[in-house]
């Protein structure tokens, strides 16, 4: 994990430098730098668009009862997004478009959604004390557990 951090901090202006002095001697200073804006601020549309859309889902999902975590997952793709396209560079601008585009937002919350789960905690209260037990992994957001206390043993 510290190797990589140490090159995105590093490694990735490297790389970004080099390929901006690369388009530079290709096609000319003021050409890329006007490219270098004009991706900018196309990106920043985008990234407005696509984030008052997946605010609007959030909010629907909301009002539905639904867990809102796919929406969310998609307004952090959206969040490094922006930041990667406020970022000077071409490299940084290619992911940052990648996190725009819908279907690689799906992808990403399907990898992400599928890790996490959540597992079940019964706790049982009995007269030595508590017996806490974790059990299996709930499926849905809508399932819904009821339990009704028992006094002693039922007879069978």
């Amino acid at each position: 994990m510290f190797l990589l951090i140490i090159s995105l901090i590093v490694v990735a202006p490297l790389i970004e430098l080099y390929v901006i002095v690369q388009v530079g001697q290709n096609i000319g200073l003021l050409p890329t730098i006007a490219l270098l804006i004009a991706v900018s601020a196309v990106g920043t549309t985008l990234i407005k668009r696509e984030g008052i859309k997946v605010y609007r889902e959030f909010v629907a999902a909301i009002q539905r009862g639904e867990e809102p975590a796919e929406q969310l997952v998609h307004g952090v793709c959206l969040l490094a997004a922006g930041v990667l396209m406020l970022a000077p560079g071409f490299m940084s601008d290619v992911v940052a478009i990648l996190l725009l585009v819908p279907p690689t937002r799906v992808l990403i919350a399907k990898l992400v959604l599928r890790k996490s789960t959540t597992k079940v905690t019964v706790i049982r209260a009995t007269h030595t004390g508590p017996i806490v037990e974790v059990t299996g992994e709930i499926g849905g957001s809508n399932n819904i557990i009821d339990v009704e206390p028992h006094e002693g043993e039922s007879k069978q």
